[in-house]
């Protein structure tokens, strides 16, 4: 019985002892201090590691805006009649090209008419008032009338060429030129710009009111804006950009350029974005007003430390990496990282160029410390 016992103990002993010796060779693996690691050659840790230096590379910072088509406003306009009246003739139809100038529809309206009226009688007035002006001069100057005489002739004279330049503004205020204008002629609506018609309402023998809606609409669209809301966040870095890209939801695939035309001075504040257009070339005529997509802008390429996303360690609001300081000894460094194409991280700041980092494998040593 006593010798069962001592073998029992002996077992025990030798136990303990192969456990202490398996607790040995694991503490052996690694050893740590604060926030360093350090991995015996023997370790299995050191075929799951791969390590490569940081390298500068070019980095260009890419985001992107939704944005919609617009036709430029000094190369659109919408055509109304600026009299009540009835339309007798149409000169267009849509999808003509026309220039500034052209005719677009005629109207017969009884105010036009009156206008036109005024127009003429006034001067008409104003040519008599200059006759007995020049008929009172020579009175004068042969002493045969009186100053008077001459000075109530100037003075009626002015006022007269005052009332055909009032009717003249009239005219002007809707765009009429006297040299188009002529007594019992219907007035000719004429295209302020040149472009193609888009949009026209013209119907025949139709009445117009005074306040009526345009009835055609005229663009030039070989050029076209494009115009993009671009968040608070990313306005500082519009001034430097150099490059812009729009893609259009309809044609995903077509890559169009953009040249930024102007940057707005104010913010809306429910969007917290700026508005800005970008001005393109629409010779195709593939861009049209309405049409919807997005505006890629790329900052100017700059020279940045560029690693592999799997060498960066998330935890909560902090970002790390391990940087190797000797033979399988790491430490880890706290560092700013943005993401970046390709499963690459832009390093902001926390890292030098040359510096060995872990690229793979991080997350071991992560979970020893």
């Amino acid at each position: 019985m006593k010798r069962y016992y001592y073998i029992i103990i002996a077992g025990a002993i030798a136990m303990s002892s192969c456990k202490g010796t398996n607790n040995s060779a694991k503490e052996q693996d690694h050893t740590t201090n604060g926030d360093t690691v350090s991995i015996s050659a023997h370790s299995p840790l050191t075929n799951k590691i791969r390590t490569s230096a940081a390298t500068l590379k070019d980095y260009q910072q890419i985001f992107t805006a939704s944005g919609v088509v617009k036709a430029i406003p000094n190369k659109y306009a919408e055509v109304a009649s600026p009299f009540a009246g009835r339309i007798i003739k149409s000169y267009v139809h849509l999808g003509q090209k026309v220039c500034a100038g052209s005719p677009i529809f005629e109207i017969s309206s009884a105010d036009f008419f009156e206008s036109v009226k005024n127009f003429y009688q006034a001067r008409q007035e104003m040519n008599a008032a200059y006759i007995r002006l020049k008929r009172q001069k020579d009175l004068f100057k042969n002493k045969v009338g009186a100053k008077k005489e001459e000075e109530d002739a100037q003075l009626e004279y002015m006022l007269k060429k005052k009332e055909v330049e009032n009717a003249k503004a009239a005219l002007a205020v809707y765009h009429i030129s006297p040299s188009q204008i002529s007594l019992r002629r219907p007035l000719i609506v004429r295209s302020p710009i040149s472009g193609d018609v888009v949009k026209s309402d013209i119907v025949t023998g139709q009445y117009l009111k005074d306040d009526a809606s345009p009835v055609v609409t005229i663009a030039n669209l070989e050029k076209v804006w494009m115009v993009a809301h671009v968040k608070e966040k990313d306005i500082h870095l519009i001034n430097n950009l150099s490059t812009v890209g729009i893609s259009l939801i309809s044609m995903p695939d077509k890559d169009i350029r953009g040249k930024i035309y102007y940057i707005s001075q104010m913010m809306d504040e429910d969007t917290h974005s700026v508005e800005v257009i970008i001005e393109c070339s629409n010779a195709s005529r593939m861009m049209r007003p309405g049409m919807y997509g997005y505006v890629k802008l790329a900052d100017k390429p700059i020279k940045k430390i560029m690693i592999p996303s799997s060498a960066v360690l998330q935890e909560e609001t902090s970002q790390y990496v391990f940087v190797k300081i000797g033979k399988n000894k790491y430490i880890k460094r706290e560092v700013k990282a943005s993401s970046a194409p390709h499963n690459m991280s832009v390093i902001l700041s926390g890292l030098n160029p040359g510096e060995e980092i872990i690229t793979q494998g991080a997350f071991y040593l992560n979970n020893i410390l």
